[in-house]
């Protein structure tokens, strides 16, 4: 009998120790300081609301709230632009019972937010940084173990619009290359002035370009931070001064690069005169942007799917929340630095 008891007792104890290992295996994502709560309360902190991409990722949570009725909660905040208005935010929702957080981050330095990250960290709270990321911004979040950043692959997205202008320039060059010097005059839209997004965006476009044995020539970079009424008063400027040497725009999004088209539709172009015509091409495939194709008024853009953004901070949000390893039941992958999923972009075809 004493011997039966033991060996009993061998087995509990050998039970345990494999559920204890399988715990831990779980890459530390689970909260064992609180129990599940019927419905997760998600704080999602954007740098504004302003933005027409960010504003259908958000449309798009709303949309998987209330396909999930009582599952999940998504509580909004509008940074405005300021990252010290967005780490106060942060700061108080440390103590409001979030079950995760979700960041856009207005400044992506991780200097400048590696103070509300640690606190963060402290807390215990998972969180989704999305945005693309700056190798720093990764490093100084590869010692928490419940931080991730879904992300895009920005190099991808520029050689992509740089390929639309390639297939512009190889069909229809007699009409785009107004001077007859083998060169692409062109107009660059960019971003924020340091964003890592914009500055790969611009990068690889142009390479693109290039690569394809297409000489360029920039007339004009105007920085307006993805804004449609910067890039519309700038075009305006710019055709004042350029005129007929534009050849094509380049914007690093749709809302600048229909800002563009504003401008040139208000001086006369795409009347269905081929010698009014101009390459305009953008990234997100926006409605809007979409409409225009449609219309001939814009060459192309880049489909960065809101919806798959929105479904990926919600699945792998609530992975973490249940103390499930982040990409179970998913087909995400971890890219090389094992903290970053990349959502891809394709060319959007009407």
């Amino acid at each position: 009998m004493n011997i039966l008891k033991r060996a009993i007792g061998i087995i509990i104890i050998i039970f345990t120790t494999i559920t204890l290992i399988d715990a831990i295996h779980n890459y530390g994502y689970a909260n064992t300081n609180s129990t599940l709560k019927k419905t997760v309360k998600v704080g999602v902190f954007l740098s504004t609301f302003n933005d027409e991409y960010l504003s259908l990722v958000k449309q798009n949570l709303e949309d998987i709230q209330k396909e999930n009725k009582d599952t999940v909660q998504f509580i909004f905040h509008n940074a405005n632009g300021n990252q010290g208005s967005q780490n106060e935010a942060i700061d108080k929702a440390l103590n409001n019972n979030f079950d995760f957080l979700v960041l856009d981050l207005v400044n992506a330095n991780a200097e400048a937010v590696s103070g509300i990250f640690n606190k963060i960290n402290e807390k215990n709270i998972p969180l989704i940084i999305y945005l693309d990321p700056t190798n720093a911004l990764v490093n100084l979040i590869k010692s928490h173990n419940r931080t991730i950043i879904i992300g895009t692959d920005s190099k991808q997205s520029g050689e992509l619009e740089g390929k639309i202008i390639v297939n512009a320039w190889n069909t229809n060059k007699e009409n785009i290359d107004k001077n007859n010097d083998n060169t692409l005059q062109y107009i660059l839209l960019h971003g924020e002035t340091f964003n890592p997004t914009a500055i790969a965006r611009t990068k690889y476009s142009i390479q693109t370009i290039n690569s394809a044995g297409i000489k360029t020539e920039l007339l004009a970079l105007r920085y307006c931070n993805w804004d449609r009424e910067c890039a519309r008063t700038n075009t305006e400027s710019l055709l004042l001064k350029y005129g007929n040497k534009i050849e094509a725009i380049i914007s690093n999004n749709d809302a600048m690069a229909i800002g563009a088209i504003e401008a040139l539709q208000k001086q006369g172009y795409f009347k269905g005169d081929k010698s009014t015509y101009i390459p305009v091409v953008g990234i997100d495939a926006i409605p809007e942007a979409r409409e225009l194709i449609k219309k001939g008024f814009m060459t192309g853009t880049v489909i960065q799917d809101p919806r798959q953004a929105a479904e990926a901070i919600y699945t792998v949000g609530m992975n973490m929340v249940n103390g499930n390893y982040p990409l179970a039941g998913t087909k995400y992958t971890f890219d090389e630095t094992g903290k970053v999923i990349r959502l891809p972009y394709y060319e959007y075809k009407a």
